[in-house]
């Protein structure tokens, strides 16, 4: 395998060889390009247009969508609130973000709040509801692939992520300010969850820092996915697969005054996962780093305090 570049891979092929394909990428670099995905075009399509209507809404508007308290668990997240773990600045980007909706009286109601929608852009609830559940199917298929290439039963992950707090954020990195005082669009960070499917990341910026300490940039074919590992899977699989640092980094030139948008899915566990480091993935060489059994829940409220979106 190039260690320059990142293969693409087909979500078509034969899943043995994808699994495969998908777990050298995944030990290789933390990431993977994945094209034939089956998410439709058009939903796509819409999906980019009401992201950046909304966007352009005026900032008052769009503050009546923040809910304080919540760590931006829903709704709308101000622009320069989110910091990268350990980092002095914060990041140059605003975003939304979109939960599983739960029924009235489900148990893990309190880790998860319900939804909330803007008046406008029309359209909006509909088609993120749509584009929610496309991605939460791919990423149940890519679990599969992934938990072959574990050795485990295609269908390990079910329970696992059944009812999981998976989320989707809609981003917009805004024209650089004139003075962005040392911020950049997206601090070095590692994602908090099991996997992450990213759209929109054919605009350049998206960079993983390979293992030789020099930073990659992901550029996949138009429409493919970018799948990367989260801190979940990597606590999992007591780091058998790497969650990689990545960054989004500041545009020069004519780009510097154009907006950016991407859409990740951060598939989540079930809150009330607990953590036991696969047994498979600890040998004498790579002992348990794990041993505490906390909560997929417990992780992941320590984790939204340490990039300030959580006090």
């Amino acid at each position: 395998m190039d260690l320059d570049t990142l293969p693409v891979l087909s979500l078509a092929d034969e899943p043995d060889r994808f699994s495969s394909e998908i777990g050298e990428s995944f030990r290789t670099f933390g990431f993977a390009m994945v094209r034939d995905h089956g998410i439709d075009g058009e939903l796509v399509a819409r999906g980019w247009e009401l992201t950046r209507e909304f966007f352009d809404l005026p900032d008052d508007e769009k503050r009546r969508y923040h809910l304080e308290g919540q760590g931006g668990a829903r709704g709308y997240t101000p622009f320069m609130t989110e910091v990268a773990k350990g980092a002095e600045h914060r990041d140059l980007k605003e975003f939304w973000h979109i939960g599983r909706d739960l029924e009235p009286g489900n148990p893990l109601e309190p880790t998860m709040p319900p939804n909330i929608w803007p008046d406008r852009p029309a359209g909006f609830r509909e088609t993120f509801t749509d584009l929610y559940a496309e991605f939460d199917r791919v990423g149940n298929i890519l679990l599969s692939r992934i938990a072959s290439d574990l050795g485990l039963s295609p269908d390990w992950f079910e329970p696992a992520v059944e009812e999981g707090n998976s989320v989707m954020r809609l981003l917009h990195y805004p024209p650089l300010p004139e003075d962005a005082g040392g911020s950049i669009r997206a601090g070095a960070h590692e994602d908090i969850n099991l996997i992450t499917l990213l759209l929109g990341a054919e605009e350049a910026g998206l960079e993983l820092l390979a293992r030789d300490g020099d930073w990659i940039e992901v550029s996949p074919p138009e429409g493919a996915l970018v799948v990367n590992i989260g801190d979940m899977l990597q606590r999992l699989t007591n780091h058998v697969l790497p969650s990689t640092t990545h960054r989004v980094r500041n545009p020069s030139g004519e780009r510097a005054r154009h907006s950016r948008y991407s859409m990740p899915f951060f598939l989540h566990l079930r809150s009330d996962f607990r953590f036991e480091t696969l047994a498979q993935c600890i040998t004498a060489e790579n002992p348990d780093r794990y041993p505490d059994r906390i909560t997929a829940d417990d992780y992941l409220q320590e984790r939204l305090r340490e990039i300030g979106l959580k006090t």
